[in-house]
């Protein structure tokens, strides 16, 4: 298994520090406020990451922290007239229900900062005892990157060019503009807890590196996040762990591409920001899931109407391949045999996707071994209807490592008609008087039918096993 690092800039083998098991953290949300499409990425991205792990046989101990006490969180519950942790908690509640909605599978841990200030506080300490941090007369607490001889290594940066190009606050209390705050002081009123500087709270670059190493010790293997992290957080997050454990911090880095939209920059100043609520109360969970795993994770994502009718496309693509073939009811051995056979007279489907998401989870690569499976099952449904059940059986068990194809293909297919002018009873009694229109030679008719539901989004499928429908809902 090859793995893109982020610190070396080149893929990599892949080997766990202790055999067989994957400790992963990856940087979760500050929640101030409803989790936005980029935060989807990150979170179908190692979704998918840590499903694929799993699958391959790996005992994964996956992390996502919240950020639960932070600058905006305070602004926001100031504007909101209400508590912090009134805030917080419903900011969560509502992140638990967007990723259920998206098929995202819950992290094993979710630590919060709150939940760790004893930590996070020790780790100040070392940091000021080591000489690499120092507690200001304002009661602030800063590091001092110059201490730190590897600073910059993850974005391949030079601490005097980081220097010249940077746009650093003037700060009075610091020895060094490029020094960044581990402890804040508390103003009046402020959220605090107690110090040996003072009343305050953490910085954000120290919580996670306390949290992390908390939950899984101080070298791990993976450490994952959006493509804005790297620099300064997670560069910061190196300095300060490596100073305190004096060993190194993380083997991996995985960083996931950007969402654009319409090919721009999401932003609020242009208009055009989607938290996943507003996008998932237009768009199919799954579709818009789909759209996030069929590029690279590493990838930037266009988010567009023409991508999200493309997804949906692609989608109703496997679902009708798998719509009325039986996949249930098969014991774990008769499931052997059967891909066995299927093996020698359709090739090894499964191997080749291994192959892809081995090549550092390659997303793309692996939808079009599905793609080529799901045409050879539209082949064996017409010419070996007995192979169909295995063909559909191995298509949702892969397609189940990329969080997709677990749904009834009649339910996606239709999903979105409960929105028509028609009930479904309706919908089928149009089919059934189309059919005797048909029987009785009144083409006229029958093709009026059709059209009318055509014209609503009913799209119908003859086959010889019947007639079926779908509801094909615009994109705007």
């Amino acid at each position: 298994m090859q793995i893109y690092n982020t610190l070396t800039r080149r893929k990599e083998a892949f080997t766990p520090i202790e055999p067989g098991k994957v400790r992963m953290y990856v940087c979760g949300m500050t929640v101030y406020d409803y989790c936005h499409l980029g935060h989807a990425r990150v979170m179908v991205a190692f979704d998918v990451i840590t499903r694929y792990l799993r699958w391959r046989g790996f005992d994964v101990t996956y992390v996502r922290n919240i950020t639960d006490i932070d600058d905006k969180i305070l602004k926001r519950a100031d504007e909101n007239g209400e508590p912090i942790d009134s805030l917080t908690e419903r900011m969560i509640d509502a992140m638990h229900e967007d990723e259920a909605r998206l098929f995202v599978l819950r992290p094993d841990h979710e630590p919060r900062a709150t939940g760790h200030i004893g930590e996070i506080v020790a780790m100040i300490e070392t940091l000021i005892g080591k000489g690499y941090a120092y507690a200001a007369d304002n009661g602030d607490v800063y590091y001092r990157v110059r201490r730190f001889e590897g600073y910059g290594k993850l974005n391949n940066r030079d601490l005097d060019e980081m220097r010249a190009g940077a746009r650093v606050e003037v700060d009075e209390h610091k020895e060094d503009p490029l020094d960044f705050v581990l402890w804040k002081a508390a103003k009046p009123g402020e959220a605090s807890w107690p110090s040996p500087w003072g009343e305050g709270r953490p910085g954000w670059h120290i919580e996670c590196s306390a949290m992390s190493t908390c939950c899984l010790g101080e070298t791990f293997d993976i450490h994952g996040g959006g493509p804005d992290l790297t620099f300064p957080h997670h560069e910061n997050e190196i300095a300060q762990s490596e100073a305190a454990t004096g060993k190194p911090y993380v083997n991996t880095w995985m960083h996931a591409g950007a969402v654009r939209v319409n090919q721009e920059k999401m932003s609020k100043s242009l208009g055009n920001f989607f938290t996943i609520r507003e996008v998932l109360e237009v768009h199919d969970p799954e579709v818009v899931r789909y759209l996030l795993v069929a590029s690279h994770y590493r990838s930037p994502i266009n988010y567009a109407p023409e991508s999200l009718s493309e997804a949906r496309k692609s989608l109703e693509r496997f679902y009708n391949a798998l719509d009325g073939v039986e996949v249930d009811g098969k014991d774990e051995q008769s499931i052997r045999q059967e891909q066995a056979l299927a093996k020698a007279v359709y090739g090894d489907f499964e191997e080749r996707f291994v192959a892809a998401m081995d090549d550092d989870f390659n997303t793309a690569e692996a939808l079009s071994v599905l793609f080529d499976l799901a045409r050879e099952l539209n082949r064996a449904r017409k010419e070996a209807p007995e192979q169909a059940p295995t063909l559909a059986r191995v298509l949702v068990r892969l397609g189940g490592i990329l969080g997709l194809l677990q749904q009834a293909p009649a339910a996606f297919l239709q999903s979105g008609a409960g929105e028509l002018p028609l009930s479904e009873a309706e919908i089928e009694a149009r089919i059934a008087a189309r059919g005797e229109a048909k029987k009785a030679k009144d083409f006229a008719t029958a093709d009026g039918i059709r059209d009318e539901l055509a014209s609503l989004g009913i799209i119908l499928k003859d086959s010889r096993e019947g007639t079926t429908w779908v509801f094909e809902k615009a994109v705007d």
